[in-house]
């Protein structure tokens, strides 16, 4: 565990505990977080449309494909889509909730709430992701019958066979080795989350509702983050305020 997530962790008890009424202020928040080595951030790699269609086609079938397909449609974290259940799902209206997440905390899996209020977000499915959950419903169904009464009573959405919730870095292994599979460029789970945000932004949708999608606090978290997108933006804006100046002649 590193020096920047155990300040982390703690500002996030601190806060826990003011929320519960145990202490009247947060004490990390007049605390300067450890600076990170270098930038402070890692490389992110993204898939073109393409690419990401030929992960989920060769991904079809197995048991993790919901949950991947999932995060690179809604652009959630991995934990948030981990800690998903289905009460905070509503496949008749096409959408689901942010409610929570299961982050791993040393060599333990605990439920963690949003950092802030715009991480609690409500994200709308397109059709072929809640076919996907129906799917994976059914499933979910097949297995409990067949481990019976050993089924754990989890309430999540994305399980391991016998319901059980499922162990965050496994899933990140899963992924990588998935990818091999595919013959596609390398990339990390949570790169999904970047590509679902890029592809959206390059296809010209409103960075506030991108913003909203991913559960940044600010839309200038989102323009900051994906500012290799934006480019293309500028490309379209110049062309729609061309068409609109010369428009007729």
């Amino acid at each position: 565990m590193t020096i920047h997530h155990v300040h982390a962790c703690l500002h996030n008890a601190c806060k826990d505990a003011v929320r519960w009424g145990h202490i009247s202020r947060n004490p990390l928040d007049a605390a300067d977080p450890p600076r990170k080595k270098g930038d402070g951030t890692k490389e992110m790699r993204t898939w073109t449309k393409e690419q990401l269609r030929a992960f989920l086609v060769t991904m079809a079938g197995e048991r993790l494909s919901p949950l991947c397909h999932t995060i690179a449609m809604t652009g959630m974290r991995r934990g948030e889509a981990i800690g998903l259940r289905w009460s905070d799902v509503d496949l008749e209206a096409g959408r689901l909730s942010v409610r929570r997440a299961l982050i791993p905390i040393g060599r333990d899996v605990v439920v963690s709430e949003p950092k802030t209020t715009k991480g609690r977000r409500v994200i709308a499915l397109d059709p072929v992701t809640v076919e996907v959950l129906k799917a994976r419903a059914a499933r979910q169904l097949d297995e409990q019958r067949e481990w019976d009464e050993t089924s754990v009573d989890s309430g999540l959405v994305f399980t391991q066979e016998n319901s059980a919730a499922l162990d965050p870095e496994s899933v990140s292994r899963y992924f990588r080795q998935a990818v091999k599979k595919a013959l596609l460029p390398p990339i990390r789970l949570h790169d999904l989350r970047h590509t679902h945000a890029t592809l959206a932004l390059q296809a010209g949708i409103h960075p506030k509702v991108v913003s909203e999608r991913l559960g940044h606090a600010t839309v200038s978290i989102t323009l900051d983050t994906y500012s290799h997108a934006t480019p293309a933006m500028q490309e379209q804006a110049a062309a729609l305020i061309a068409g609109l100046v010369f428009a007729g002649e």
